[in-house]
């Protein structure tokens, strides 16, 4: 049974993630735990000036995000009563990520899925501020939604590797849990640029035919400055439908969120991102 974390602001973008998930594990029996954080600094509003005096502002806005959450679980169960999915209500009152992190602890979290704001005018942000601390700094694998992405089967995922590590057994269980539960090809794309060399590129072939059945192997040799459009040309060329990534110190990942690369990158992959957690 999968325990998915479902953090939630009630915007348009955290609910589409929602529905995601229960597409995307609607054959598989779940425990989801539908997340909201809040914060007081944000709810100082002409609206709580007229909270009765006996009643905390902390009382008011738990509240109110219960209700909020309810309104979330009835509108499920009226179009998606799955009998193999069983939810629950979490509102905490705390920093984001540390919330994050003690739910995910507390409840055995597998996998958290959310939404991401999509490219907006000028600004050209790709994800969330919070999005991305959660990849960042969260010891849990993400599975981020793009604005407005309606679910569909998933036939292919890619993952990207530079090849700067050997990679081990069970390090990367929930992209194997991924490919074998939708039977997919994965297209592994072994990346090279002048601050990554391959060294580990034989031996991670090895890892990857010995560990998935249905895969194909695409090595990209390039510079930092075009990395990101031989890597979206290939997810386009290839059709694929999940991007995955692994997050770890002088990563891809983290080159992918520097001001450039994100204003780079944010028309050009519009595919839910899996990032997985680097184990030492």
């Amino acid at each position: 049974m999968k325990h998915i974390l479902l953090p939630t602001d009630f915007s348009k973008n955290s609910i589409n993630a929602i529905q995601y998930a229960l597409k995307l594990f609607e054959n598989q029996e779940c425990q989801f735990y539908i997340l909201n954080i809040q914060k007081a600094s944000s709810f100082i509003t002409d609206n709580m000036m007229a909270v009765n005096s006996s009643t905390t502002i902390y009382k008011t806005l738990i509240d109110a995000a219960k209700k909020s959450i309810s309104n979330i679980l009835t509108t499920i169960k009226k179009t998606n009563d799955n009998k193999k999915h069983q939810f629950h209500s979490v509102v905490d009152y705390d920093n984001f990520i540390d919330s994050i992190n003690q739910v995910s602890e507390k409840q055995n979290i597998d996998l958290i899925i959310m939404g991401t704001k999509g490219a907006s005018g000028l600004e050209k942000v790709l994800f969330g501020s919070n999005t991305v601390r959660v990849m960042q700094r969260c010891a849990v694998p993400v599975l981020a939604i793009p604005n407005g992405y309606t679910f569909k089967p998933i036939d292919r995922l890619a993952f990207i590797t530079t090849n700067s590590k050997k990679f081990k057994t069970g390090e990367l269980d929930i992209l194997t849990q991924f490919v074998n539960y939708h039977n997919a090809v994965l297209n592994v794309l072994h990346v090279s640029d002048e601050k990554n060399v391959l060294d580990s590129t034989q031996d991670n072939s090895v890892f990857f035919n010995s560990n998935f059945s249905n895969l194909k192997h695409d090595y990209i040799n390039t510079t930092s400055s075009n990395l990101f459009n031989e890597v979206s040309d290939c997810i386009k060329k290839n059709n694929i439908d999940v991007l995955a990534i692994i997050n770890k110190k002088h990563s891809f990942l983290q080159r992918l969120f520097t001001t450039h690369t994100v204003e780079r990158l944010a028309f050009k992959i519009d595919i839910p991102l899996l990032v997985l957690q680097h184990k030492d």
